[in-house]
């Protein structure tokens, strides 16, 4: 048996290992996953990939790829290298920076890739990755392999058995998956893909600038901090537009920017392939954009608004409302993030309740609305969905509880649904026919970063109801979606299917 420090190589000295035991005549074999959990399953499986070949080289997905949602993986890299190391018919093992192991396959040229059984119908991998390693592995001349081993899961072994979770979430995952499956509920979201979407809302340019504290001013009361760089992301209305763009064809978004300061060519370069960008212009407001100054732990400093919260806007509110009248009922779904900066009139709400189909509405209350921003400004809508503070503001009242006050403005707007986001609260989603409330307790294990996660809620939970799913499987969509973004600084990366599906997956399995 190898010394197990000899046994952890780089991918460069796995590449030329291989390239040594080639020339001599030996197969090699190669296995790749997380292996988050070592368990008798994995034991199995390099134990029947090794009588494939004459040496064994395992590569583990590095921690910034394991796609398996928040809290994971629950060990390091190092940790699972480690582990793996151990096992006498281990040969090699190596950690792997990228979502696949295409470049390894390149670069190691195995003579045999070998899968466990889960992946022997490929056409099931919610990520479509086993195609291109299969491709891969066979372009260099090897072949890909699967065995029959009985199978665990390192998802539900950590579910069960390591408090990934709370009591409450893993309760509520248990009835949960009695009566819904990881395949309905994906079969489902793949099934909105012919939705045409339209969003409707302001641009908005976030700013992180991050800085490290250098404590109180020699010279005054206030902070000082040193410079340390500077990150742009697109958010607001353009957040929600690309955390849409993943699950339907096409989608369009219809905001506002500035003439001047207007960030377009960032903002085009940040929306996905199939959004359709349809922006009108303000004369006398700039493309808001929203500075944050933040510590290495993320921690928000302060903020800087650039914008004019009264723009000028009978130019603008007349074009709008005119494209509005003429579009908005080909669309299947209207999803409006009303960030309340000075874009959406009234004259452009009321066209969106005459003509929306289906109308999913946010009123995000922010520092530079407070006191002024409702969802009163609506007179309809079919999904609504705030946070608590944003509910008590609607409704005036500090004590009623959060479900009696949703309740009294879904009567009052007519809405079918009604959501209202908690935090580590979690959520609940309120229906008009049946008179029934859903909760889900919070789905994430850590948090990062809030900023956007109701964005993620109202995108997926919208979409959702708009494609007519269920109000349970929409709350714990949205949830899920929630729950992925916080693990994400600011709007840096968007809900995607695969990510989503892979959690979902996550969530669900026993």
């Amino acid at each position: 048996m190898q010394v197990t420090a000899n046994k952890i190589l780089t991918l460069d000295e796995l590449s030329t290992k291989a390239k040594e035991y080639r020339e001599a005549g030996k197969k090699v074999v190669l296995c790749h996953g997380a292996f988050d959990l070592l368990h008798a399953g994995h034991i199995s499986y390099l134990k029947s990939a090794l009588r494939e070949g004459d040496v064994l080289f395992v590569t583990v997905t590095a921690d910034e790829f394991v796609n398996k949602g928040p809290g994971r993986p629950i060990f390091s890299q190092e940790l699972r290298m480690e582990n793996l190391s151990h096992l006498n018919f281990v040969d090699y093992v190596a950690v792997n920076h990228a979502p696949t192991a295409v470049n390894v396959l390149s670069d190691v040229k195995p003579y045999a890739y070998v899968k466990g059984p889960d992946y022997k119908e490929m056409e099931d991998d919610i990520t479509g990755n086993i195609y291109a390693e299969k491709k891969a592995v066979e372009d260099n001349g090897g072949k890909i392999v699967f065995t029959d081993d009985v199978t665990f899961s390192s998802t539900s072994l950590l579910n069960a058995h390591f408090g990934v979770f709370p009591p409450e979430t893993k309760d509520y995952l248990k009835i949960f998956r009695q009566e819904h499956s990881h395949e309905e509920i994906i079969s489902k979201l793949q099934g909105l893909k012919n939705l045409n979407v339209l969003v409707v809302g302001d641009a908005i340019v976030d700013e992180y600038h991050y800085v490290d504290p250098l404590g109180q001013s020699s010279k005054g009361a206030n902070l000082a901090v040193k410079f340390g760089s500077k990150e742009q992301f697109a958010g607001g209305s353009l957040a929600v537009t690309n955390h849409i763009a993943g699950f339907v064809k096409n989608v369009t978004i219809v905001t506002g920017l500035g003439e001047q300061d207007s960030h377009e060519e960032f903002i085009r370069s940040k929306l996905q392939k199939n959004v359709t960008f349809k922006p009108f212009y303000f004369s006398d407001a700039p493309t808001i954009v929203k500075r944050r100054y933040v510590d290495a732990d993320l921690l928000k400093l302060f903020e800087v608004y650039f914008y004019n919260d009264e723009p000028s806007l009978e130019h603008i509110d007349r074009e709008v409302c005119s494209w509005l009248e003429k579009n908005t009922a080909q669309f299947d779904l209207v999803i409006v993030p009303d960030f309340g900066n000075g874009f959406i009139s009234r004259n452009m709400i009321q066209k969106l309740c005459d003509h929306a189909r289906f109308l999913a509405v946010n009123t995000q209350v922010n520092s530079g609305n407070r006191g002024y921003h409702s969802i009163n400004r609506y007179p309809r809508a079919d999904f609504v969905s705030l946070n608590g503070p944003e509910l008590r503001i609607a409704t005036h009242d500090r004590h009623d509880s959060y479900e009696n006050l949703a309740k009294k403005l879904l009567a009052k707007m007519g809405a079918k649904h009604f959501a209202v986001t908690l935090g580590s609260q979690g959520a609940l989603l309120l229906d008009k026919k049946p008179k029934i409330t859903h909760k889900t307790p919070i789905l994430s294990t850590k948090v990062l970063d809030r900023i956007g996660a109701g964005d993620a809620f109202l995108s997926l939970a919208g979409l959702c109801l708009g494609g007519g799913m269920a109000s349970d499987i929409a709350l714990f969509v949205g949830s899920a979606a929630a729950a992925l973004d916080v693990q994400v600084v600011c709007n840096r990366e968007a809900v995607t299917p695969v990510n989503l599906y892979r959690y979902i997956n996550t969530l669900l399995k026993s």
